[in-house]
């Protein structure tokens, strides 16, 4: 039997999941509260609550977005 083959997002590979998994493994409590405010002062970017049922839409929206 084959071993099924791990697929990564496009610019990803195992190295850098695993740098990703030490990151937030390793973080204390405050960093991780620093961390979630930055993203939420961004300018750059907004956070909003999607139903579930409309994530696909969406990501498949930013995806041809960023294409």
């Amino acid at each position: 039997m084959k071993k099924a083959r791990n697929k990564f997002p496009k610019g990803w590979n195992e190295k850098s999941i695993k740098q990703l998994i030490k990151h937030y493994e390793t973080q204390t409590e405050d960093e991780a509260v620093a961390e979630d405010e930055a993203a939420y002062a961004s300018t750059q970017l907004t956070m909003m609550a999607v139903p579930v049922a409309l994530v696909p839409k969406v990501q498949r929206l930013i995806t041809r977005r960023a294409g």
